[in-house]
């Protein structure tokens, strides 16, 4: 298994079930510190294949990210091994897997024949393949533009009011803000403290435009949660572990009888409460989505026919940046 955390902890305890050993846990040459893991001690790269020979190796990998030269040390390693990335739910037990598919293929194929042009039905053929496979060649194949994402699908030059939630530290309203000229507003949600503070001194030193950002998790109706006190991107709603109370929020109740031009839904896991708390909004103005569609296993069929059931007057849109594994995966929904 390449890595270790809650990723490798994730994947064994699906080896565990399906009765797959793992001989061994390595990590890239010049960032193994003598540390172990499941009472094994680490290797580096280069020490696994000389123990076991790189032809006769099986990579799990067990991590994720997004940086190019992460991911290009990912495909040399996948150029000498057989390697496979695991496709897990980031939450949810639920695997995507042969038997999954089978009992959700005619909504698959639903949401398949509702996506507007070609590169999204591509993406969306292998994004499933990768799922099935862990064969992180179809997520090479699956790599979208940000750029016209932004300039084409989103039209971002006429947004001018929007809500950002899970605005983390505000990188996703500054990365917006660079393709949205008239932008006037943001209302931005970030229930974790910690990134809640940064979002704050990021909206205080903010002079283009107005940030009000809000501590508080997106929700379905206004209420009280318990959310993960990990401290990280990942932070969600949960009930196992350290947890702290937070506000729920609905988007109607934030947005009241003001215009919305754009909302983005990365809310780790909560994308269908988050949905239904906009239901008001969503119809009334039909503004520009992003919905994250890979936190859960259904996601990427659920959340499609959430929308369509809310506003049958989008078009769809699939779109997906650069990742291992199949992360980063949006819908674009626009009238």
């Amino acid at each position: 298994m390449y890595g270790m955390g809650n990723g490798a902890d994730k994947i064994l305890r699906v080896c565990e079930k399906k009765g797959i050993e793992v001989c061994d846990f390595f990590a890239s040459d010049g960032f193994v510190r003598g540390h172990s893991f499941h009472g094994k001690r680490v290797l580096s790269y280069s020490e696994t294949k000389e123990k076991y020979g790189a032809e006769n190796i099986i990579v799990l990998l067990s991590f994720a990210s997004a940086l190019p030269e992460v991911i290009e040390n990912i495909l040399k390693i996948a150029g000498e091994c057989e390697l496979y990335a695991p496709d897990v739910p980031v939450f949810g037990e639920t695997l995507f897997d042969i038997e999954f598919y089978n009992a959700h293929k005619d909504e698959l194929c639903a949401v398949y024949s509702s996506l507007v042009d070609d590169e999204s039905r591509a993406i969306y053929e292998s994004v499933i393949s990768y799922k099935l496979t862990g064969d992180i060649r179809y997520l090479e194949s699956a790599v979208s533009d940000k750029d016209s994402v932004y300039r084409e699908l989103l039209d971002s030059h006429g947004i001018e009011s929007c809500i950002d939630l899970g605005a983390y530290n505000g990188d996703t309203v500054r990365e917006l803000s660079e393709y949205a000229p008239s932008l006037k507003k943001v209302t931005a949600l970030e229930p974790d403290r910690r990134s809640f503070k940064k979002l704050s001194l990021y909206a205080e030193g903010e002079s283009r435009f107005e940030v009000c950002p809000i501590s508080a998790a997106a929700w379905c109706e206004r209420t009280t949660l318990e959310f993960d006190a990990g401290g990280n991107r990942n932070s969600n709603v949960s009930h196992t572990g350290k947890t702290v109370e937070i506000d729920g929020v609905t988007v109607d109740g934030i947005a009241g009888d003001e215009r919305i031009d754009y909302i983005k839904y990365d809310v780790e896991g909560s994308e269908r409460e988050a949905l239904l708390g906009s239901v008001q909004t969503i119809r009334k103005y039909s503004p520009r989505l992003l919905v994250s569609v890979y936190h859960r296993s259904e996601d990427i069929f659920a959340l499609p026919k959430l929308i369509g059931e809310i506003n049958p007057d989008y078009r769809l849109y699939l779109r997906r940046y650069r990742y291992i594994p199949a992360w980063d995966l949006n819908l674009i929904c626009v009238k």
